[in-house]
């Protein structure tokens, strides 16, 4: 991982590591199922909703991957501990169905 690249994160991933006690680094989180956001205000003032509540328990919505019959999504989040994500999925009423720690690699990094 490269200096200032971010720390682990979670996410749906099959390939994953989990960062040693240690670490001081922030994880990432994610979690996957059905998500629709209309490209209208009333999206963004969903997406701001989201995203105040997240911070409450320090949590940040870093993005999300939608699959093209739009029955999966998977969101990268920034967040101190997987149980900080499900609390601000129930807040938030979205669905959780499982957050794995990954880890950034970055391709462009290398020469």
């Amino acid at each position: 991982m490269r200096p200032g690249a971010p720390g682990p994160s979670l996410a749906t991933s099959r390939m994953s590591q989990r960062a040693p006690a240690a670490e001081k680094e922030q994880p990432r989180h994610a979690f996957p199922d059905g998500l629709a956001i209309p490209m209208t205000n009333d999206g963004a003032k969903a997406c701001q909703g989201v995203i105040a509540i997240n911070a409450e328990d320090g949590v940040t919505w870093v993005h999300s991957y939608v699959t093209p019959d739009r029955r999966q999504t998977f969101c990268i989040y920034d967040a101190p501990t997987p149980e900080a994500v499900r609390r601000v999925a129930d807040k938030n009423k979205l669905p959780v169905d499982r957050i794995t720690e990954v880890r950034v690699l970055d391709p462009y990094f290398y020469r």
